[in-house]
C-alpha cells in the first residue's frame, strides 16, 4: 500500500445476502487519473459507491487521510470527495445554474450562504463543461447529454481533491464523450485533481489513465499503467473476448481491436 490519501483495505460489500466486492485492497494515486475498467456486474460501481461513502462496507474499510470514512462527518467527507452517480435525479423544474449551485452547499455555513468564491466556482463549472448558456433552463428540459454534462458541472463545482465519476460519458455522443473526458484530463493536470472514473469503454480507458484497475467478479484482477495491463490475455481474462492489442496511431496508448468471443475453458461466474 502506499501513503494515498484514498484507500480501501480488505473491503467485502454486498446487497443484503449477495456479496459483490470480496476483500479488496486498493490504493488511488494521488494526483492521478484511475480508472476502473471490468465486465458489467463486476462491481465497479459499487466500490466507487463506497468510496463515496453511499455504501457501508460488510467488512473492511475506506480510509481517507487514513482515517475510516464512517467515522468522518459529512461535511468533512463532501470538502474532500466529489461523487457523480450513475443516472442522478434532479429536483423537479430546478435550474442548471440551481443545480450546479448545489455544488457548494458543503463550503457554506448558515451564517455565509453564498460568497464570491462560491460564485467563482459555479461559473468556472459551467464554462469548462460548455453548459453556461443552458444556465437558466430547467433540468428536466435538457436532451440525455445536456444533462449529463450539467451534472459534471455541479461536481467540478464542488471544487473537490478527489473526484469519483460513475460512468460520466453516459448519454453523450462520441465528441462530447471525448470532450468531457479531455476536460477531466485538464482539471487533474491544471489543478492537481485525483480522478476515480468508471468507464465501459476500454480504449477511452487506456487513453485517459494514468492508474487502469481491472476487476472481475468483486476482485482486482490487475492494476498499473494503462500499457503494462491492457494485453489480449487481460482482455480474454477479464472480459473472455479474443483480441489483438496495438498501440494507438494518436496517443500511443494500448488499442484493443477485438475478435471473437473466448471459445476457452469458462470460468466461474461471478457478480
Amino acid at each position: 500500500m502506499t501513503d494515498a490519501r484514498l484507500t480501501a483495505r480488505a473491503l467485502t460489500l454486498a446487497y443484503e445476502d449477495r456479496t459483490v466486492v470480496d476483500g479488496l485492497d486498493l490504493a488511488v494515486p494521488d494526483g492521478e487519473v484511475t480508472v476502473i475498467v471490468g465486465p458489467n456486474a463486476c462491481g465497479k460501481s459499487t466500490l466507487l459507491r463506497a468510496l463515496g461513502r453511499l455504501l457501508k462496507p460488510v467488512s473492511g474499510a475506506v480510509l481517507l487521510d487514513g482515517r475510516e470514512l464512517a467515522s468522518l462527518p459529512t461535511r468533512r467527507i463532501a470538502r474532500a470527495v466529489g461523487l457523480l452517480p450513475q443516472s442522478p435525479v434532479a429536483p423537479e423544474a430546478i435550474t442548471v445554474a440551481d443545480l450546479v449551485a448545489r455544488g457548494r452547499q458543503p463550503h457554506q455555513r448558515w451564517w455565509q450562504q453564498w460568497s464570491e468564491d462560491d460564485e467563482r466556482a459555479v461559473t468556472d463549472a459551467l464554462e469548462r463543461t460548455g453548459t453556461a448558456a443552458l444556465a437558466d433552463r430547467p433540468v428536466d428540459e435538457l436532451s440525455g447529454g445536456q444533462r449529463q454534462r450539467v451534472w459534471i458541472a455541479m461536481a467540478l463545482a464542488q471544487e473537490t481533491d478527489l473526484l469519483l465519476l460513475d460512468e460520466p460519458t453516459t448519454y453523450l455522443d462520441i465528441a462530447h464523450q471525448v470532450e468531457v473526458l479531455d476536460l477531466v484530463r485538464r482539471l487533474n493536470h491544471e489543478r492537481g485533481r485525483t480522478v476515480v472514473a468508471v468507464l465501459h469503454d476500454l480504449n477511452q480507458a487506456a487513453r485517459y489513465a494514468d492508474h487502469l484497475v481491472a476487476m472481475k467478479a468483486g476482485h482486482v484482477v490487475a492494476r498499473g499503467r494503462p500499457a503494462e495491463v491492457i494485453t489480449a490475455g487481460l482482455v480474454r481474462e477479464v472480459f473472455g473476448l479474443e483480441s489483438v492489442v496495438v498501440p494507438d496511431p494518436v496517443t500511443g496508448s494500448p488499442l484493443v481491436v477485438p475478435g471473437k468471443p473466448w471459445a476457452g475453458e469458462p470460468s466461474p461466474s461471478g457478480v
